[in-house]
């Protein structure tokens, strides 16, 4: 265990964006629905779908909101990733009787947080300051938000099942979905980590989440290792079947967020947020989609090539074929009249 970072040496970032650490295929997705017009009316008016009142009164109810005379330590931390974070309004956060180690951020207009007992139990305090983070940053890139409405599309998508063809295109949808999600976790990871300013706590997270209390039974080292044995997968069958195994769930695998996260902490990425250099939140609405699309396919394209995964790598030197023959044919048709004007 490593030692706790004092909070006095926890460093703020005013006004920071949550395209500063946003994983950049979650944020040309975040980018390209905030600059449609009228977005914000037509994703209040689905939100109104969904009794967000009845939601929280649900909590209020059968839970306990965290405050001043309940988890006080859990008050504290959600106040000061709020300020860290420079989140305005802090959210409220509740405790559910549930042997699930999970956490959620729900809502819309007033987001909140629920954090399972299971969490609780499972993690120290600033393994549980990291997972706070984690939430807060869900809030501030309106990943909460943005769930609901989905979901909602997808309530109303499962009735049109029975047109033909219907069910190809709603698990297309889904599976479109899922891997949006599986990247705001991603991207989430990281505002934990600004939060905590703690890698180890964050990578200890992962690594209970994966293999419980027994700390002293697993190594950081060896847990790295683990993942990178998962990258390279074997064969071109192990691959496929990762991404068969992938399709259903919403988180990424525990070993694939603990080498992000450590990839991501040593990029030069997060020591620049730290010196103060990132997106400000009064710049947003100049953020380009086109530049944010760039962003992502670059990132998908690095991951491809840094990868091991025999299945990713069949799939790129494919790719890399079919684009080499449709640049080729592109260089014929475009030279063709040259040829013919010089016979």
């Amino acid at each position: 265990m490593t030692e706790n970072t004092p909070d006095r040496a926890r460093k703020r970032f005013p006004g920071i964006s949550s395209r500063a650490y946003e994983h950049p295929a979650d944020r040309s997705a975040l980018v390209a629905l905030r600059s449609l017009s009228g977005f914000d009316v037509v994703l209040r008016k689905l939100s109104g779908l969904v009794n967000e009142r009845a939601i929280r009164l649900m909590f209020l109810g059968g839970t306990v909101r965290v405050g001043e005379n309940q988890f006080h330590h859990l008050h504290d931390m959600v106040r000061d990733a709020a300020y860290i974070l420079d989140l305005k309004e802090v959210p409220d956060v509740f405790v559910k009787q549930d042997p699930t180690p999970n956490a959620m951020a729900l809502g819309s207009d007033h987001p909140f947080i629920v954090i399972n007992t299971g969490l609780i139990d499972l993690l120290d305090d600033e393994e549980l300051r990291f997972v706070v983070g984690h939430e807060v940053g869900h809030i501030l890139s309106g990943h909460a938000v943005y769930q609901t409405m989905m979901q909602i599309l997808i309530g109303l998508g499962s009735r049109l099942a029975w047109l033909p063809l219907g069910n190809v295109g709603i698990a297309a949808i889904i599976i479109g979905l899922r891997e949006w999600f599986r990247k705001a976790e991603l991207s989430s990871d990281r505002a934990g980590l600004l939060a905590g300013q703690d890698l180890d706590a964050a990578k200890r997270v992962n690594m209970k989440l994966a293999g419980g209390t027994k700390l002293s039974e697993m190594s950081a080292e060896a847990f790295l290792e683990q993942a990178r044995e998962y990258d390279a997968a074997g064969d071109v069958r192990d691959g496929l079947l990762k991404f068969l195994n992938l399709l259903p769930q919403s988180h990424p695998f525990a070993v694939i967020r603990f080498a992000e996260i450590d990839r991501w902490a040593r990029s030069g990425e997060y020591e620049r947020i730290l010196a103060g250099d990132y997106p400000r939140r009064e710049d947003d609405g100049s953020a380009k989609v086109t530049d944010e699309v760039k962003n992502a396919a670059r990132s998908y394209r690095e991951s491809w090539e840094q990868t091991a995964d025999p299945f990713v790598g069949k799939v790129r030197d494919m790719a890399d074929a079919a684009a080499g023959a449709a640049g080729g044919l592109f260089d014929r048709i475009t030279r063709r009249p040259n040829g013919s004007n010089g016979n």
